[in-house]
């Protein structure tokens, strides 16, 4: 069994087939992602790296999945295997490890511009097909294939796979239970700290009435511990992921890869290729002021933003302004970040409370501190400094006219 100290669960073991996985080419390439794209040069401490999460991910889906097993009750019975070699949980841990594989350099920063307009759900599906990954499952799966964790990480297709994958990627997923954690510690906030023992201990399988679908849900008494997680999500994305100036940093990237003309391989192999170094090396030796901006932390300025919550209404009216906005000052002067988020949307499906007679109610009924938080829409216009004073008088003015 290797053992891994991490700064956020402590010890976790890996077994033989996790090894195998760890080792790999296609993980081992992730100690070369940030986590949070550019968010280092705003957070000092924000050097993390894809690698941490998912190790820490597989972790908490053996944790998930203990959790739910032990409360799978009569109905649930023979859903989830228990057992800490059953083929479920091991394949679930898998999957975890692996779901990250396809993200491209930064993250999240530029992660529209693979070749042939992939996503990296899908890269990842193609690293889960590359003889080294293939040849690692037939020596150490013991049954388990790549195909299963492919499967998998598509929605499963059997009810208990199906269950699996939410632990994996769903509305109470070990993604976001990590992330939130990891990165609130390495951005030295508070932001992202939950009572994540507390909902371990309140977790459940629960079977929608309304579809028959099986997902994690929780008990009554683990509400205000949920409450916590949604909490730490929405002012993560409001004070971190959200940060002006790390979205300045993200656009910068994006102008400079459009200056160009570069795009993420969709060969598995080039892939491998490009992470942060690459890039990075490449924008050191590029005159772009995009890629100095970076480089020198010489971003430009925000010259206006908007409310931290738009109406639908507001939001349309001031994309109507852009357009104006970029020929009068010309498109390259003219930066503009949306950040949007429905953070207290867990996911597609719903999260049912189990309440302590017995019945079932959306987690926005059961809390309501969730029940009336509301969307994240804003916009920010970033510009070069000799016309940001400029920029932001014009935008005052049409923003104020334009509302009356």
């Amino acid at each position: 069994m290797l053992s891994i100290r991490d700064p956020v669960h402590g010890f976790i073991r890996a077994d033989p087939l996790e090894t195998a996985l760890i080792d790999s080419r296609p993980v081992q390439r992730l100690r070369f992602i940030h986590q949070l794209g550019f968010t280092f040069l705003v957070f000092p401490g924000a050097e993390h790296t894809r690698f941490g999460h998912v190790v820490g991910a597989m972790h908490l889906a053996g944790r998930v999945y203990d959790a739910l097993c032990s409360k799978s009750g009569s109905k649930g019975e023979g859903l989830l295997p228990a057992g800490s070699h059953s083929p479920e949980r091991r394949l679930a841990r898998a999957a975890a490890l692996l779901h990250d594989l396809g993200h491209a350099p930064f993250s999240h920063s530029a992660e529209d511009l693979f070749e042939g307009g992939i996503d990296h759900e899908e890269m990842t599906r193609r690293l889960l097909g590359t003889a080294e990954i293939e040849e690692i499952f037939h020596a150490h799966g013991e049954g388990i294939t790549t195909a299963d964790v492919a499967r998998l990480l598509a929605g499963g297709g059997s009810p208990t796979e199906r269950l699996l994958s939410k632990i994996v990627s769903g509305e109470l997923d070990v993604d976001k239970m990590d992330y939130l954690l990891r990165d609130s510690l390495f951005c030295g906030v508070r932001y992202g700290t939950y009572d994540l023992e507390r909902l371990l201990d309140t977790i459940l399988p629960i079977a929608d009435p309304e579809t028959g679908e099986w997902g994690i849900g929780v008990e009554e008494g683990g509400v205000h511990a949920l409450e916590a997680l949604v909490m730490a999500r929405y002012y993560m994305f409001t004070q971190v992921y959200f940060n002006v100036t790390g979205k300045a940093m993200e656009l910068h990237l994006n102008e400079w890869l459009a200056e160009q003309g570069c795009h993420w391989a969709a060969a598995p192999e080039a892939f491998l290729g490009q992470d942060d170094v690459s890039v990075w090396t490449a924008l050191r030796t590029s005159a772009s002021p995009h890629a100095r901006a970076l480089i020198e932390r010489r971003h430009f300025p925000v010259a206006f933003e908007t409310r931290e919550h738009l109406a639908p209404a507001d939001k349309e009216r001031f994309e109507e302004l852009l357009p104006g906005l970029r020929q009068r000052f010309g498109a390259g002067s003219i930066l503009v970040s949306n950040s949007a988020k429905d953070p207290h949307r867990l996911g597609s499906s719903r999260v049912l409370v189990r309440r302590f007679d017995g019945s079932l109610e959306p987690m926005e009924q059961a809390s309501q501190f969730i029940r009336h938080l509301s969307r994240i829409d804003r916009y920010r216009v970033y510009t070069p400094p000799a016309l940001r004073d400029e920029v932001a008088a014009a935008l005052r003015g049409l923003w104020t006219e334009t509302a009356s």
